[in-house]
């Protein structure tokens, strides 16, 4: 078990559940990997996406299949103490497109969801590729089906009546004024039909015995982005929400899927000028006129869009000065913030770049409140990571619901969490796995010339020391890299995505 301190209660982080765990030496298919997670508002629900554009729900369960005490007790089924979740149901969301007039392929993967308000039962939530933004409705309808057909099989005679039975005979008199046969005007005979009806012959009836969760498309917004959307944001207003890309922001009404408004264009006349673009973009949890929007450069802009109705001019700018003499090839490029999120409270910002994790108040522009080291053992080898491209992976972060901690993936299949006041800066690792704790069971040996006070601390306060044998000692998987996360809004709860399985830890 890991400890952590939260206000001077220890968190101890345990295997919850596992979907999609693949086999020892399995290959994993690229359409399978996870690329987003997310809870709903209420915690009830989660939502992954993957490369293959499909939608997973999963709803939280906690024993509630079992209706009574008596079963509980006579299953000596214990209750949990922690959410826990089945699968729901499953729908493609995108399909592989290819834009013609740019001769560019569109992948189908998702690279966002949101979830919608909750109205009559129903589930809504956004789902986006690079394109475009679809709106799903999911819901539960009750399948009907047709029942009490003919009990024996009809043998359509030469003049289609029944056998067994005598025909039916309509006699065809036309009337003489306007040519419309007379059986529309008077009734048919008595010996028109067999006497007593056809006994084989019934009226079939529509009856619902079941209910089946079904996904329906009810917004399609395209055709207003050039460039990857990397980030959707419902609005506190429920009404609105908006996309943003490399160069620009859109604002969009929910129910209005061919119009858009730009509020927010960085994109210069002369694109040899341009200096930095867009990496992720939030609204404010309360505040519906207030956005955060982060950029390449490792800056932070607080808008407003009461000011102007092209938002070019920000409210407040965050960002950390350089130290003098730090500077180095590499310094932009791990600069660049690849997410942001507010904490449940709308008082802080956390936002994550490739070394560290920075918590930052909006009263206080000029340096962050909290600084985390993710992976500092990695800095000696950044050029290595340039060399694979792995120094661009965008990971994300996530705040529990009191803002007391958060947390961040790294590689190996390994996340930290953080303690805002407390702990370590270097923070808790886990591994995504059945046994989260193994990497810290791994021995170190002692570093020369180390103090025998410092021997005597503990296995709790060395847990950073401990892990060092493998991960800061400098073995690590660039291959195996935990970029979606998410943290459940009320309760201690982690879900994360290692290549094709969700993992869950509760604390």
């Amino acid at each position: 078990m890991i400890s952590g301190e939260e206000g001077g209660t220890s968190l101890e982080w345990k295997f919850s559940q596992v979907f999609g765990e693949r086999a020892a030496g399995e290959d994993v298919q690229e359409v399978d990997i996870i690329s987003a997670i997310e809870f709903d508002q209420t915690g009830e629900h989660l939502a992954t996406g993957d490369r293959g554009g499909r939608v997973v729900l999963f709803e939280r369960t906690d024993g509630k299949d079992l209706q009574s005490q008596s079963e509980l007790e006579r299953l000596d089924y214990p209750m949990p103490k922690h959410p826990e979740y089945r699968y729901k149901t499953e729908f493609q969301s995108h399909e592989p497109e290819f834009d013609y007039l740019k001769s560019l392929e569109i992948e189908e993967k998702i690279n966002k969801i949101r979830w919608c308000p909750t109205v009559n039962g129903a589930l809504f939530l956004l789902s986006t590729n690079d394109k475009t933004i679809k709106l799903w409705k999911v819901q539960e309808r009750k399948i009907r089906k047709v029942c009490e057909m003919n009990a024996e099989p009809i043998t359509r005679l030469e003049n289609g009546s029944l056998p067994g039975t005598s025909p039916v005979v309509i006699p065809r008199t036309v009337s003489p004024s306007n040519g419309i046969p007379s059986q529309f005007f008077s009734n048919a005979s008595s010996d028109s039909f067999p006497v007593g009806g056809i006994p084989s012959l019934r009226l079939p009836t529509v009856a619902g015995s079941e209910t089946s969760l079904v996904a329906r498309c009810r917004r399609i917004y395209g055709h207003a982005h050039d460039y990857h959307i990397n980030s959707i944001s419902n609005n506190s207003d429920g009404e609105t929400y908006i996309s943003a890309d490399d160069l620009r922001i859109n604002l969009w009404n929910l129910e209005i899927s061919d119009q858009c408004f730009n509020i927010v264009d960085i994109k210069p006349t002369n694109m040899e000028e341009l200096t930095e673009v867009i990496t992720s973009a939030e609204f404010h949890p309360s505040h519906c006129n207030m956005l955060a929007y982060s950029s390449s450069k490792g800056t932070i802009r607080l808008i407003d869009m009461r000011q102007s109705a092209l938002c070019d001019r920000y409210s407040k700018v965050f960002e950390e000065q350089e130290t003098p003499g730090s500077r180095s090839f590499f310094t932009e490029i791990i600069a660049s913030v690849s997410d942001i999120k507010f904490a449940k409270d709308g008082r802080h910002i956390l936002s994550r770049d490739f070394m560290t994790l920075k918590l930052w108040d909006l009263n206080m522009e000029s340096s962050p409140v909290a600084t985390f080291k993710v992976h500092e053992y990695l800095r000696p080898k950044l050029c290595d990571l340039y060399e694979n491209d792995s120094i661009f992976d965008k990971f994300e972060c996530c705040l529990g619901g009191n803002g007391l901690h958060m947390a961040t993936g790294s590689y190996s299949n390994a996340f930290r969490i953080f303690n805002r006041f407390g702990g370590s800066d270097e923070g808790t690792i886990l591994e995504a796995s059945k046994n989260p704790n193994r990497r810290r069971l791994i021995p170190t040996p002692p570093k020369p010339g180390r103090s025998l006070a410092s021997l005597t601390r503990g296995r709790t306060a060395r847990v950073n020391d401990s892990a060092g044998g493998e991960i800061n000692g400098g073995a690590y998987d660039s291959t195996s890299k935990l970029l979606h996360l998410a943290w459940h809004p009320t309760t201690n709860v982690i879900a994360c995505a290692a290549s094709n399985s969700l993992y869950m830890y509760y604390a």
